[in-house]
């Protein structure tokens, strides 16, 4: 974790909208050779990387390095994270080529213009949801269900990176399967042992030098494997696969046209990315905000992404997210501001443009090595024990995410743990607690029966307290707990007093329940009455036209003046 990482402080006006602004004008000189270190390191990352997905989605090498430069520029700028690196990224790669495949009919500049499109209706929807402050959907990421992603997603990546570790080659079919395919290569011995044992070598390397602030083990490590397979000819002598000359040139603006035949699946698939990439990125800028302790809007977070893609599409890239792989490359190499990937993004442009070949023979195991070492970080494994004592049902919840992320993927691990924390979150206000109140001598107020089951109740009053919103799911079972208060009475019941200082909300469906029970109770000789309602569930009362039916003097600011109002009015023996 990088330390005195802060938050920047809050601006106001235009500047809210270009965080990046904020960051440069109350940065740190004592940043700097920490960004520098990890701009250089993740330069030497984000051009295999890029190519790689630029190619799994359909599209010429070259885009992948537009696509890796361009949002690094622009995230800079809009993007509310210090440390979230943007680009290219494995889980739309399958969208794009679905996408593009189809309609380029495999010719190259068709296909660029098509993913520069889908680039620009993705970023134009992010950025329109972000103005409308649609971000709120990231609180449905509480804790577990971050730490059950980080550690699934960590999983994945170390996972998928084995193949280029180890020099094999699978199909991919999944992460457990494509485990099992490793390690039967493996055991065929189609591994490549010079590769593996560099990869090995960087990996421990780095690792052995994680807590030596003063050099970055990445960097070292990756300069040693560049050297020793130059020196030695390990391409060509030993087999092991290098990353090669780099394509040349920079990115330079063109627009996307598109026929009109393209523009319903251009729409469609721009769509389907925009909303997997803001997922994506949401959850991964919200569980680094938590690990570094700084705080991120996420609304701006949609606009920093949106305006990254619609300049990406607009200058020969492709639709791009946050990289879980990358971002964790920076971290561990010790980034403190977004100046990190700005760096990245000058030195891929400089070696495009100077020094094409400079890279060519570091091996692609020592790359593999260097995001395996990353992913080893995100692992979280403490604080589950923790919850694992304290709150037995969210660490499961964070466990199934786990799962979910490491057998199905990270988009749909993640639904699939978001619809159980909504589904949790039902139960609690469809089931919700309710009580009966009495009075426990020596304690002031009125108490839980369940809890004091001495409590003294006031003869012929119901106190009952009902600790949810009142809506559809749950008005029923409010009114079935209602009664069976009064059906167990020790005394006729003359009043029921609902304590309601904890119901936040009503419906319709509640407010009708209660206009009907009301009635009932009424018809038995009962009155109901509120104490303590909050003015805006009064206020809808009032709306829903109950106010009328119950009278304005049904309601109590206090349940001690509910009480008093009962003795008041009816003649029972209690001593308070």
């Amino acid at each position: 974790m990088n330390e005195g990482l802060v938050a920047a402080p809050a601006t106001k006006g235009w500047q809210r909208w270009l965080p990046g602004i904020a960051t440069a004008r109350h940065y740190e000189l004592a940043w700097l050779p920490h960004d520098l270190v990890a701009g250089l390191v993740l330069a030497a990352m984000l051009v295999p990387v890029g190519i790689a997905y630029a190619v799994a989605s359909g599209l010429p090498g070259i885009c992948g390095l537009y696509a890796t430069i361009v949002p690094l520029l622009v995230y800079a700028l809009f993007g509310p994270s210090r440390i979230l690196v943007l680009g290219p990224d494995s889980a739309l790669a399958t969208l794009i080529l679905a996408t593009i495949l189809p309609l380029s009919g495999g010719d190259p500049v068709r296909a660029m213009a098509l993913g520069g499109a889908m680039a620009v209706v993705a970023g134009l929807v992010c950025i329109f949801a972000g103005l409308l402050r649609l971000g709120f959907v990231t609180e449905l990421l509480s804790k577990p269900i971050r730490y059950g992603y980080m550690n699934g997603i960590a999983l994945t990546v170390i996972i998928s990176q084995l193949p280029s570790l180890l020099q094999v080659s699978i199909e991919s079919t999944g992460p457990l399967q494509d485990l099992v395919a490793i390690t039967g290569a493996v055991v065929d011995g189609a591994a490549n042992g010079p590769a593996a044992a560099i990869g090995i070598g960087v990996l421990v390397l780095i690792l052995c030098l994680k807590h030596w602030t003063r050099f970055s083990g990445i960097l070292l490590g990756v300069i040693i494997a560049t050297v020793l397979a130059a020196v030695l000819d390990l391409g060509e002598t030993a087999g092991v696969v290098v990353l090669g000359a780099l394509p040349q040139g920079l990115p330079a603006f063109a627009l996307p046209w598109l026929t009109p035949a393209d523009i319903v699946p251009v729409v469609v698939g721009g769509c389907a990315v925009a909303l997997v990439s803001f997922a994506d990125t949401s959850v991964l800028s919200r569980s680094y905000a938590a690990r570094l302790k700084t705080s991120v809007d996420p609304n701006q977070e949609m606009i920093g992404l949106g305006a990254a893609n619609l300049a990406t599409g607009f200058f020969q890239g492709f639709p791009i997210s946050s990289s879980s792989s990358r971002t964790p490359v920076a971290e561990s190499a010790g980034a403190r501001t977004q100046l990190t990937g700005v760096i990245g993004a000058v030195g891929v442009m400089l070696l495009l443009v100077l020094a094409p070949g400079l890279l060519s023979d570091l091996p692609k195991s020592a790359l593999a090595a260097v995001v395996i070492a990353a992913a080893i970080g995100l692992f979280e494994f403490a604080d589950l024990g923790r919850l694992y004592r304290i709150q037995r049902w969210e660490f499961w919840l964070s466990m199934v995410c786990f799962a979910a992320v490491a057998v199905l993927g990270p988009i749909e691990g993640i639904g699939l743990a978001i619809v159980a924390a909504v589904i949790e979150f039902l139960w609690d206000g469809w089931r919700p607690h309710w009580a009966v109140l009495g009075r426990v001598d020596g304690l002031r107020g009125y108490h839980d029966l369940k809890r004091y089951p001495k409590a003294r109740l006031v003869p012929g009053l119901v106190i009952f307290r009902w600790d949810a919103p009142l809506f559809f799911a749950n008005a029923e079972f409010f009114q079935e707990n209602l009664t069976e208060a009064i059906v167990g009475s020790p005394t006729p019941v003359r009043q029921v007093v609902v304590t309601a200082e904890p119901i936040t909300s009503v419906d319709v469906t509640a407010a009708d329940m209660l206009a009907e029970l009301e009635t009932r109770l009424r018809e038995q000789g009962i009155e109901l009455r509120f104490a303590e309602l909050k003015d805006p569930v009064k206020d809808k009362l009032r709306r829903f036209e109950l106010l009328d039916q119950f009278g304005e003097a049904s309601f109590f600011p206090t349940l001690g003046a509910a009480v008093d109002a009962y003795l008041a009015t009816h003649r029972v023996d209690w001593t308070p």
